[in-house]
């Protein structure tokens, strides 16, 4: 179970953020009953409405507060709840990691009339500058995932609305420091991104990003982006039903 290894200390560096939370509960609208997949350690759960959470990772489990949802250890492909046994299926920045997500996806249409899920376009990711400029190696894993298009295609998607990522955004997805570079330097072990690339690439474009911050070539060759507020990184949010 890949969380089981990298989900240490996730509680930590994947804070909510109260945007994206705000986005998400104007998505579920008035669902009284919310399942929500692939739970972790809980940073999307509303607290205004009734909550389910499914988690495969014991890891993650272990570090849902004692005000959590409460959470059965299950995988999206296979989900133990009855049709139509919610209001809304809930899925945040998990559908790329499920084994079979298109099976995943039709698990979320038979459990719930309302489906919104958060994901990303996997091309915007792969051309980000951490991925291009240091560990190029990170595209192909980002291009083997499910894009937020083809989510959306196969969940049968109403609308999907781009969250773009504020400069001061407090949850650490992976391209949360668009505009603190530094950043980079400590969060690779919360970070699927750089935990699952290999690890000489990774330190050898730590080290490069380390000199370019220090000696300022970092700052010169991406001055545009520090005149930006939010940066869009290609999350979705995805909305059916």
């Amino acid at each position: 179970m890949l969380y089981d290894s990298i989900g240490v200390g996730y509680a930590t560096a994947r804070r909510t953020d109260p945007r994206w939370m705000s986005a998400i509960l104007a998505a579920l609208e008035e669902a009284g009953t919310v399942l929500d997949v692939g739970a972790g350690a809980g940073s999307y759960e509303p607290a205004d409405r009734v909550v389910y959470a499914v988690e495969p990772s014991g890891e993650m489990v272990g570090q849902r507060g004692a005000d959590a949802a409460p959470v059965v250890r299950a995988v999206a492909e296979a989900l133990p709840v009855r049709d139509c046994a919610v209001d809304a299926a809930l899925a945040v920045l998990t559908v790329h990691h499920w084994s079979d997500w298109r099976r995943g996806i039709a698990e979320l249409r038979r459990v719930a009339p309302r489906r919104v899920v958060l994901a990303y376009d996997t091309r915007l990711h792969a051309e980000f500058w951490f991925v291009r400029e240091y560990v190029p190696q990170i595209a192909e894993l980002e291009l083997s995932r499910p894009s937020a298009p083809d989510i959306a295609a196969e969940l049968g998607a109403d609308s999907m609305i781009p969250l773009p990522l504020p400069w001061d955004f407090t949850d650490g997805v992976f391209p949360a420091y668009w505009r603190r570079p530094e950043a980079y330097l400590t969060v690779r072990d919360t970070c699927s991104a750089l935990a699952q690339a290999p690890r000489e690439a990774v330190e050898r474009g730590l080290a490069r990003l380390r000199s370019d911050v220090a000696d300022g070539t970092w700052r010169e060759k991406h001055a545009e982006l520090l005149e930006l507020d939010e940066y869009d990184a290609g999350f979705r949010l995805i909305v059916s039903g």
